[in-house]
Formats: structure tokens, sequence, C-alpha cells
């Protein structure tokens, strides 16, 4: 424990992203409510997301990390859950198999429901509103009513939390997940995607490697059944963030998720978010970038994690493909002449966002492919590795990213564009990314 620090220090520092409440007694309220429920995850879980996290670092496992940029509190049902579960453990599987290592299931999902913005307002049309934070703040309608911060969305947002860890849980271990019946994860869209030969050929290659070792032994091969499952979200708004965190075992841990992250535009040195996060056990993520600066870099891990525990600190790298080559090189070498030793991963979506001439915000799947090729090859030519990638996908057939297999163009947007935010792959284009990280990956060796 930090003698200097509380779960409460934050408060002393400049808070960015953070909304505005009309009614501060009813944000107490809120946040006194929140603070007197029970965790939705346990120290046990954090410790051993940390324990996989640190093997990782040292090149003996690989991080998926995906999932939804915004949840949506209407979007708690069964069936998105579900798919959304069914396409991780479809590129899982798939890593597996090109990487040759074990995978750390991560998904951005059970608490991804507050977004950084650029401005504090929009305008349209003359009128001016406060802008959409995510379900846990206001509503994504255009109306004064609907974008008021709503204090009550706060523990909205921790139910269906609850409810879609509680569903994971249930799935991941009670044989929904089992690799032995890779057919529950299929999604009817996918089943005519021109790569869906090659899916089914990995699939079929483990199923024969199951049955001969377990025909070989006389026995059904054990821990096949369940795979470990871990909720990740952006650590952004502070009162959430703090109402869940608790004191056990010796130890402050952040309890509304195993694997919270600090966002680049809250990765301020001397900033609230830093000041929180520093005093927590979790393991964590920090999001860096173009404007990540190797002095900048080096005083963050060293305010992050002092003692050098091992797991703590998984760096994002998040630049666009046509930055990666100039920036990444610089601050792999900051960290290499420090005695730390984190997790890097690649986010290859949020550097590649592009706006059309019909006003959608897409992704193009080349670009996303381009800058986590380029990572692999960064990392390996330095001497290291990449340690694991950041996705957002989705399981649901939604026409927002273009590209693909199937070749979306501008004009198939229109068709399922359905995110508030920013654009997802939908569950086709993460499989066909999957697979061609694999190929990647194998040419490494």
């Amino acid at each position: 424990m930090l003698n200097d620090w509380t779960p409460d220090s934050w408060r002393t520092r400049v808070a960015l992203q953070q909304p505005r409440y009309e009614d501060p007694a009813a944000l107490a309220r809120a946040v006194a409510e929140l603070s007197a429920l029970p965790p939705l995850v346990t120290t046990w879980e954090v410790e051993e997301l940390r324990r996989q996290l640190a093997e990782a670092a040292q090149g003996k496992r690989f991080l998926l990390q995906g999932g939804d940029c915004a949840e949506s509190l209407s979007e708690c049902r069964a069936e998105p859950v579900t798919n959304k579960l069914k396409v991780l453990l479809q590129m899982s599987l798939v890593l597996v198999h090109g990487g040759q290592r074990p995978v750390i299931r991560v998904g951005r999902f059970a608490g991804q429901y507050a977004k950084p913005r650029s401005e504090d307002t929009e305008t349209r049309e003359g009128v001016t509103l406060p802008s959409y934070r995510g379900d846990i703040v206001n509503r994504p309608a255009f109306t004064a009513a609907d974008r008021r911060p709503d204090p009550d969305l706060l523990l909205r947002g921790y139910e269906r939390a609850a409810l879609t860890l509680n569903l994971i849980r249930a799935l991941s271990s009670g044989g929904f997940a089992d690799l032995h019946h890779p057919e529950n994860w299929d999604l009817a869209f996918v089943e005519s995607s021109p790569l869906a030969a090659e899916y089914r050929r990995i699939v079929g290659s483990i199923g024969e490697s199951l049955r001969f070792m377990e025909n070989v032994l006389g026995v059904r091969t054990g821990g096949m059944e369940k795979v470990d499952f871990f909720s990740s979200h952006e650590g952004l708004h502070l009162e959430y963030e703090r109402a869940q965190t608790h004191l056990q075992n010796g130890h402050w841990y952040h309890l509304a998720t195993h694997f919270p992250w600090i966002g680049l535009r809250t990765a301020q040195l001397d900033g609230a978010h830093v000041e929180y996060f520093r005093g927590l056990r979790n393991p964590i993520g920090v999001k860096i970038g173009a404007s990540t600066t190797a002095e900048g870099l080096r005083r963050l891990l060293d305010l992050l994690n002092p003692t050098h525990l091992p797991g703590r600190i998984t760096l994002i790298h998040r630049f666009g493909a046509g930055q990666i080559a100039a920036h990444l090189p610089g601050l792999i070498a900051a960290v290499r002449d420090t005695s730390h030793l984190p997790l890097w991963v690649c986010d290859p979506m949020h550097g590649n966002t592009v706006t059309t001439a019909a006003g959608y915000k897409t992704r193009r799947f080349q670009a996303i492919l381009e800058e986590l090729e380029q990572a692999f090859d960064l990392h390996a030519q330095t001497g290291g590795r990449l340690g694991g990638v950041h996705i957002e996908l989705t399981g649901d057939d939604v026409t927002e990213c273009t590209g693909g297999a199937r070749g979306l163009a501008e004009v198939d947007l229109k068709r399922a564009y359905r995110t508030e935010v920013d654009p997802r792959l939908n569950g086709e284009q993460a499989l066909e990314m999957a697979l061609l990280i694999a190929r990647k990956m194998r040419s490494l060796g």
C-alpha cells in the first residue's frame, strides 16, 4: 500500500472528461448506493489475470482484448452478449492455433459504458446540448432531457454489468466454451464468409488432435470444457470507479472489472486518473499514442508501477498505420532503458478512424491490418514481441468498417450502421482479422 495515496486522493487533481451533474446531492446518493453494492469481480480473479499478463509480457501467452466501443444498456440481452462471446472464442481458437501460445481472453464488456469526447457540447441546427458520454452518463438522443447527465444511470450501468458478467461466466464455465464443440460458436451470417473454409480447417485440425490425445490416453482431455474470461473497461468515470474500490488482503482493488485502463486523453502525469490508478492492485492498461513522449512514458511507468510488479502494466499503443513506424520504436527503446517489463499490445482501431463524405465515421479493414502487421514487425526488429491485440468488434451483422473479404464499401455503411460512437468490426471481419494475425504470428515463429 502507498502511504501517500487514498481512494479519494484523486480529488485533489484535475479530473478531465467528467460529466457535470446538475444535482450534486442526487449524485452523492447514487454513489453511496453504488458503494454499498457487492463487488462484480473477485480479488483472486484479478490476481490470476495479472499472473497471466506477466507471462504474456515474457512471450508465453498472447492477449486478445475485444468488444464494443461503448456498450449500450439496451443491448444487455442474451443474443448480443452471446454473439460477442462467440466471436472472441472463435478468434482465440485461431490465435492459439497460429501463435502456438495460450490466449488470454479479455472482453471490452460488463462496464464499457463511459466514453471520452473531444468537446463537452454538441451543436445541431443551432441547438447546443451536452455531448453524449455513454449510457452510464446520459442518453444518445439529441434532446435536452436525454443529454442531461443522470446519476441513476450509474446504478443502471452496474446492474447491466452484473447481468452481463453473470451470463459470460455461465457460458464460459458451463460447457458452451467446450473446445470439443466449437459449432456452438457459429454465427449464421459468417457461414458464407470467403474465409469460413479456412476456419473450418483449423477447427478440424484441433478436433483431430484432441481426439488423438484422448484415444491415446484413454480419457477425455481435461480443461477443455471451459475457459477463463476476464472483463475490462476504460476507467473514465472516477465517481463510478471509486464507488467500487475495496480494501482486501491489505491492497486496494477496483472490483467493478478485472482490467481497467487509462485512456490517452486522461493519462496526464499530474492528473486525477493517473493518481487514482496508481494505488490499485489491479493490472491496468495504459493507452499511448503519437503524443506520448519517451520521458513521459518512463515517468508514467515509475508512477504506476514503482515496485515493478509483474503483469501490472499493459501498454496499448494506438498510432494509425501511417504513424506507427515513426513513433513506436522510440517508445520501445525508452522502456528498454528502464527495468520495467510491460506487456505491449496494439490497438489498430483508434488511429485509423476516418469520416466519409456522407458523414459516417468508419475504419478501413486494410489500414487496421497494416498497423497490426507493422506492430508485429517493429517489435520483432527491436528484439521484442508484440504480446496482444485490442480490437473494437461486435458479433452482430453490422456495416461500420469498410473492406474485408466481402469488400464492404462506403455505400454499404448505411445498411446496418448502429454504433453511437466508434465503428466496430463485425463478426466476419473480426474472424478474418484473427486468421490474418495468426498467419503473421506463424511467419514470425
